[in-house]
């Protein structure tokens, strides 16, 4: 894949941009510093986050790809760029909480922090307009969104990675409340794809549960990229 060449714009999300390449099995992915929460309704942009989600997320998938979790990133390209298979992408956003965080504790009145034990999993279809709306696997399979094995394969690897993850977050002093995955077809192998940054996980302080993620965005508390920056330093990522 030597050589392989920048082409046009294919979609612009909230935060990333994705770009044909001279490789029609890739894309470029570049991460922008653009920012936002509530579907889009709160936008802002901060120095120093495209970059810095661009290196974490390359760091996480590395690790998952190691312990047997096939994803879709490639490598590195530069500070905000990297280079990701091109996947025919599951319109269902995958959940798992570890602590009751967000919207779960605004939809059941539970108080945040309670540890959840077993973690509990949650499928979402994947449209702001309607506010990402929370399914189960008879919407996905009857709306031909995903086949039953492509449900199943999605709830094996996301609890997989759970206890891959959990245990790196523990190890660095923090604890990964909650987060959410996304996947997609290449090639009829079902792969992990998007990314796992600050930006889609919740993760705290182990000692004082502060918080240092995107809810740092979502409720004005600030030092935003700071605290994504703390997050990749407590887990050695350069």
């Amino acid at each position: 894949m030597e050589g392989i060449e920048k082409g046009k714009l294919v979609s612009s999300g909230k935060a990333k941009s994705l770009y044909e390449t001279s490789n029609p099995d890739y894309y470029f992915m570049h991460y922008r510093d653009d920012t936002s929460a509530f579907d889009g309704v709160k936008k802002e942009s901060l120095e120093g986050k495209g970059a810095t989600n661009n290196k974490f997320n390359a760091f996480i998938m590395d690790i998952l790809e190691k312990e047997g979790v096939p994803t879709h990133f490639e490598r590195l390209l530069s500070e905000t760029e990297s280079l990701v298979k091109r996947l025919e992408m599951v319109p269902v956003e995958c959940v798992i909480r570890n602590i009751a965080a967000g919207g779960i504790c605004k939809r059941l009145g539970i108080e945040e922090g309670l540890d959840l034990n077993p973690p509990t999993f949650e499928f979402f279809y994947k449209d702001d307009e309607l506010h990402d709306p929370m399914i189960n696997e008879y919407h996905i399979e009857s709306f031909d969104w995903a086949t039953e094995n492509q449900v199943d394969q999605m709830k094996e690897k996301t609890f997989q990675v759970n206890e891959i993850l959990k245990n790196l977050f523990a190890d660095a002093g923090m604890i990964l409340v909650d987060y959410k995955l996304e996947f997609g077809s290449f090639k009829g192998e079902l792969l992990l794809g998007d990314e796992f940054t600050p930006d889609g996980c919740r993760v705290w302080d182990a000692h004082t549960r502060e918080k240092l993620d995107k809810d740092r965005f979502r409720q004005d508390l600030g030092d935003v990229v700071e605290s994504y920056q703390i997050i990749a330093k407590k887990l050695g990522i350069e």
